[in-house]
């Protein structure tokens, strides 16, 4: 399955990250490549009807938000995971942006 990324703010986002948690970033990219909607946890987790987010573990907790449309995953949003919970400031970004996309 086709990944791509909604906006350079996302690329720019990824890549001011440590090596390490770049590395884990694109590791775990390649499995929603491979493995498209069947992946699932602890890479993925449902969070909507159509939102989704990669979870990459390690010294940097990172979540990117993406949705599958028109046969590809897009890669909408991404932050550093700071809380237990995932701060309503970036889930509300990630479905603004998932409405553009339609």
């Amino acid at each position: 399955m086709e990944v791509k990324t909604l906006d350079k703010e996302l690329e720019d986002f990824i890549y001011s990250l440590e090596k390490q948690t770049i590395a884990k970033v694109i590791k775990t990219v390649g499995l929603l490549e491979k493995f498209g909607n069947l992946l699932t946890l602890p890479h993925s987790k449902k969070l909507y009807k159509n939102l989704f987010e990669l979870r990459i573990r390690g010294a940097q907790e990172v979540r990117i938000f993406y949705a599958f449309h028109k046969n590809q995953a897009v890669l909408l949003h991404g932050f550093i995971k700071k809380s237990q919970k995932t701060p309503l400031k970036e889930l509300n970004l990630a479905l603004k942006k998932l409405k553009s996309l339609t």
